[in-house]
């Protein structure tokens, strides 16, 4: 047994591709010797701006040997055949085997493959495992890189070292060759390092201040980041994202304390993080009372002789000169209004069959201002009247106006923020500077929900266009491909509707907001008839694709929730349930209930009566008096049906969903007395058809709550 150490040596590598690499190598590596029929113990990978190194622990000393049969022609083949199959297994005719193969003779070729050096199997696997290795962006370089056939790697490959035991495993990839030398510090230590094997190759490079180990990087960026920012009577604001991103750039970090003009904390707070963060890899810090102090932490790569005196004033001279331009974009902007950035937009296409971004604002301004004119769908529960429809209507317009302002065009990532901070200072009230900075919200699964009436109608009209619009021009969804964020727009449309307990159809919201989209894509609207049929054509397949998107992304949401999507198929199934809150109660009602005693058998009664119907192909239940004293089991069932029937159908309207799973518990006794001692198929026609048409009106009463025949058990 031997450790083996691999190390690819060559220039930096992006820290954002570094925690793929590791992986990447371990499993090329672990595919490699599952080809050659070996395993390692345990398998450590390292990385560091110049570096990805592995060891695999307890490699033996070579392969095992094998014996394997290959199965040939049958006995009495023509002798080209034959002769062939010897060819290609590399035996003679007299070496082949005769077995019998379902009462026939065949020959069999037995290879014998002896075992081989593991030194062997690794000096193939090491040029092809840097062939295969699959960077995001990979580069070729020197002479060699005018042919398309030369090597590629994230950047130029300039070392090897692979080391099994204490002897070098010899390879060599476009004239790279491996050995025991690499490098240490590029500032700290001159010339090569030699490793002389897998035990000693972290503690040599340590000494040559290089951290192999990422994880003890982050712990000293980490750590360290949080003690100069105490040393400073200061508090660092987490950000974990930087701590990785800074122990990438860095082979042996010291995060040292700097400070800014506070003059620049006039700019708001999160322009300066992201000019700090984004610009400059930089932590910034709070004061004692929680305000954001100027001040930052940054990362150096040196143990400077000086204590990063010099270091740090380099590092505060361009982050003061990044803060410059923030505040002149800050300054800048307040002196066109909103209204006048909002002209700009009709300048900006949103796509190409939508038309502009001032197109989509006015479709969402006409959409929110409809949301709330609507009464009893939850947009009432504060500031109604007049001054609220302003609200919306402004916010609806103005949200997207800071899309062409300076800030935001140097800072994507601050689109609505700015846009709030801006009618903050143009005098806007509160609720309009809320709903134009958080109408993008939510963002993703864990982002917050607004819930300021204002904000909720902006901010479910603008997803409501967006899903509707690229659903009316056929730009939907496939596969993992989403380059519109169509999945997302549906997520936060079902977290607006859910959180806010709003109380719209998804056929009405679906309708006034592919409304635009049917009148303008729709030809021979001179004939009125013809235009109202295609109208509503349109709209309805329109709708069928936007539902279908809806239940499938709330399937998925309601996932993490514990609730189980046949269930929510079951209630889905029926066409007049698209009110999502209330489906959603329902869907939660019915799932308690299917995982009761009285649900998992009034389930399976429901499922043998329904198997019965199709295969009597009974469609619905046609109920006529009865022409015979029924059975004491089906009259029970009928009395029960009677009972339960507007019991269900009261509670549903009043949304009562437990109570109608409670009148459906009342059908359970019945329907298994009506099997136990009914026969369904009677020979007398009358009873036969009668009963049918009972066990259809018992799967009637059950389609009031839901469809059974979705829900799985």
């Amino acid at each position: 047994m031997a450790d083996f150490l691999l190390e690819l040596l060559s220039e930096e590598i992006p820290a954002r591709m570094q925690a793929k690499a590791r992986a990447d190598l371990e499993r090329l590596f672990v595919a490699q010797l599952n080809d050659a029929g070996l395993k390692a113990g345990d398998i450590t990978v390292y990385s560091t701006p110049r570096r990805l190194a592995l060891i695999a622990k307890d490699l033996p000393d070579q392969t095992e040997a094998v014996s394997e049969e290959a199965k040939g022609p049958p006995e009495g083949a023509p002798d080209q055949a034959v002769d062939g199959f010897c060819r290609k297994n590399g035996v003679t005719r007299d070496q082949l085997e005769v077995h019998d193969v379902k009462g026939r003779a065949t020959y069999f070729a037995v290879i014998n493959r002896p075992g081989r050096a593991t030194s062997d199997v690794l000096a193939e696997a090491i040029p092809a495992i840097i062939k295969a290795f699959p960077w995001p962006k990979s580069m070729r370089w020197g002479e060699a890189s005018l042919s398309t056939e030369s090597l590629r790697w994230v950047r130029p490959l300039s070392g090897i070292v692979a080391i099994l035991g204490d002897d070098l495993v010899e390879c060599e990839i476009d004239g790279v060759t491996s050995g025991y030398e690499t490098v240490g510090h590029r500032f700290h230590h001159d010339g090569v390092v030699t490793i002389g094997n897998a035990g000693d190759y972290a503690e040599k490079l340590r000494a040559c201040h290089v951290l192999v180990d990422q994880t003890e990087r982050e712990a000293i960026v980490r750590d360290g980041a949080a003690k100069a920012a105490s040393d400073g009577g200061l508090e660092l604001v987490a950000d974990e994202g930087l701590v990785i991103e800074n122990a990438g750039l860095t082979e042996w970090p010291v995060p040292l304390l700097g400070g800014f003009d506070p003059a620049f904390l006039d700019v708001p707070e999160e322009v300066i993080q992201l000019t700090a963060r984004v610009n400059q890899k930089y932590f910034i810090c709070r004061d004692q009372s929680g305000k954001l102090a100027p001040n930052f932490i940054c990362t150096a790569n040196i143990d400077a002789t000086d204590g990063g005196k010099a270091i740090v004033a380099g590092n505060e001279k361009v982050l003061a000169a990044r803060l410059s331009d923030a505040k002149f974009f800050w300054e800048l902007d307040q002196k066109t209004a909103l209204e006048d950035h909002a002209k700009k937009l009709s300048n900006i296409v949103f796509h190409e069959k939508l038309g502009t971004v001032a197109d989509k604002v006015e479709r969402v301004a006409k959409l929110a201002e409809w949301l709330v004119s609507l009464e009893g769908n939850g947009f009432y529960q504060s500031s109604p009247g007049d001054t609220f429809h302003g609200e919306v209507s402004e916010a609806a317009r103005l949200c997207k106006a800071d899309l062409v302002t300076e800030m935001v065009g140097e800072f994507p990532d601050l689109q609505g923020l700015m846009g709030g901070y801006y009618a903050e200072k143009q005098g806007k009230s509160k609720a309009v500077a809320n709903a134009i900075r958080d109408h993008y919200k939510p963002v993703g699964q864990g982002d917050e929900v607004p819930t300021d009436p204002v904000t909720v109608a902006v901010s479910l009209a603008d997803k409501l266009d967006t899903l509707v619009g690229f659903f009316a021009i056929d730009e939907k969804p496939t596969g993992s491909k989403d380059p519109f964020a169509l999945r997302r727009a549906a997520i936060g449309i079902i977290r607006l509707i859910l959180t806010n307990g709003l109380r719209e159809r998804l056929v009405d919201l679906a309708g006034m907001a592919s409304a635009p989209y049917a009148e303008s894509m729709i030809e021979g609207l001179d004939e009125d008839t013809r235009q109202s049929l295609l109208k509503k054509q349109f709209s309805e397949k329109l709708y069928l694709g936007f539902m279908d998107f809806i239940i499938d992304r709330l399937k998925v949401q309601q996932r993490e929730a514990g609730v189980r999507h046949d269930i929510i198929e079951s209630v889905t199934s029926l066409d007049s349930e698209d009110d999502l809150v209330r489906l959603l109660a329902r869907v939660n009602a019915l799932q308690a209930f299917v995982e009761t005693p009285d649900g998992k058998n009034l389930l399976a009664g429901y499922k043998r009566a329904s198997n019965i119907l199709k295969k009597e192909n009974v469609e619905q239940s046609d109920t006529k008096p009865l022409s015979y004293t029924p059975e004491k089991a089906e009259k029970a069932l009928i009395d029960a049906l009677d009972a339960a029937q507007p019991d269900v159908t009261a509670a549903i309207e009043a949304e009562e969903f437990e109570k109608a799973m409670t009148a459906l518990a009342n059908l359970r006794a019945p329907i298994d007395q009506f099997f136990e001692d009914v026969t369904v198929n009677d020979s007398d026609a009358d009873k036969r058809e009668a009963r049918l048409a009972l066990l259809a009106r018992f799967r009637a009463a059950v389609h009031q709550v839901a469809d059974f025949s979705k829900i799985e058990g």
